[in-house]
């Protein structure tokens, strides 16, 4: 997801549902019609986590504070430029940010989602993801950061490092080297042209690999401290399933996929890894954070079930958007999906989020979060509430 900072989805392994050219090249939001705006409106729009429920308290405060990271944007030279080009008639940056004012506005003189579902009923018109199949299906992911155990030093408990941006990477000569050539066979870098560029090293391979696919991570350190490091760069090539390859192979099936499963997997098998990580030969570089939250492509924090991603060149960056989604919560240690709806702000991007029928959805930190957001892959809708013109 990205240039300053760049989140890559956990849940890409599990990408089942890829855009095609012909996709790519369609309008990718047209406007609910009226006749069904009522119906689709007070289906989804009811935002429970808003207001919370009884003994429980609700995030305003969180959506708030993620619609003015996005009005952050909204006011850059960026965003002028995104918007320029911005291929669906009527979504303008103007548009975009009068809608997220007024939708703040409505936040904090509402004192219900019903009462704030009728302002919004009144006052503003969806525009919907075509998705994959031009009906309006959306495959939904997940991803977060992860909290993983790592010395500035190595040793023969931490053996698995990461990188640096090398200075001269924009002078490499292409194809780039491949993941197999940057690590090494066995993912220690043992005879690695990175070598001294080490940042941190890990204790476990996947968990090293499972940073390169989210492209940002908090590590604790052996004396308690906790660091950040977060993209700073990759080599030239696309990214690649370990999961669908795992699938391929008859290792795994494909469907219950997940990254626990497959966390399980490899440790059941940690020879496996050598044959199956390098088939993903997109390899990252990262750098010190130095304690900044998670931010996305658009250089703005990432806020925890209120930051989505999506495709850039489709979607509008920063707009509020709506979900509509099978989100897996934890229950007394066991996982149960529900289907939420969700005010979110489009904040991200991600390498294998292509097209108009991909959303991945930042759950948050830490390892409930991570196990949360490996376990989403379902289908669902995507919607961009817009003020009436």
């Amino acid at each position: 997801m990205r240039k300053k900072f760049t989140w890559l989805s956990l849940s890409l392994a599990l990408a089942i549902l890829t855009a095609s050219p012909s996709t790519l090249a369609r309008v990718p939001l047209q406007v609910v019609s009226p006749s069904s705006t009522q119906t689709t409106t007070n289906s989804l729009g009811f935002d429970e986590q808003l207001w919370g429920s009884l003994g429980q308290r609700g995030d305003r405060e969180a959506l708030i504070s993620s619609i003015d990271h996005s009005l952050r944007y909204l006011n850059t030279a960026a965003a002028v430029r995104a918007y320029q080009r911005y291929p669906v008639r009527g979504v303008t940056l103007t548009r975009v940010r009068s809608s997220l004012l007024r939708f703040r506005e409505l936040l904090l003189t509402t004192n219900s989602p019903i009462e704030l579902q009728a302002a919004i009923n009144r006052e503003f018109i969806f525009y919907k993801s075509v998705g994959n199949d031009r009906r309006g299906t959306v495959y939904f992911t997940g991803y977060f950061e992860p909290i993983y155990a790592a010395s500035r030093t190595p040793s023969a408990e931490y053996r698995y490092p990461l990188y640096r941006k090398p200075a001269n990477l924009a002078s490499w000569r292409k194809p780039h080297p491949t993941r197999a050539q940057l690590e090494g066979a066995d993912g220690t870098g043992r005879n690695s042209p990175l070598r001294g560029l080490e940042l941190y090293w890990l204790r476990d391979r996947f968990e090293a690999f499972l940073v390169h696919i989210q492209g940002a991570s908090q590590l604790r350190l052996p004396d308690g401290k906790i660091v950040t490091i977060g993209y700073a760069g990759s080599n030239n090539y696309p990214y690649n399933s370990v999961g669908r390859e795992l699938a391929k192979d008859g290792r795994l099936p494909l469907s219950g996929m997940t990254i626990p499963v497959m966390t399980n997997y490899f440790h059941k098998n940690p020879n496996l890894m050598s044959q199956y990580l390098p088939r993903n030969k997109r390899f990252i570089f990262f750098k010190e954070t130095y304690g900044q939250p998670a931010s996305g492509s658009l250089q703005v924090p990432l806020t925890a079930e209120r930051s989505i991603a999506t495709d850039k060149s489709l979607m509008p960056p920063g707009a509020l958007a709506l979900i509509h989604a099978p989100i897996p919560f934890l229950n007394n240690g066991q996982l149960e999906y529900r289907k939420v709806s969700r005010y979110v702000l489009d904040q991200d991007t991600g390498s294998a989020i292509k097209g108009t029928g991909r959303v991945d959805y930042f759950i948050g930190t830490g390892p409930v979060a991570g196990i949360r957001a490996g376990s989403i892959g379902g289908r669902g809708e995507l919607y961009y509430p817009l003020l009436k013109n």
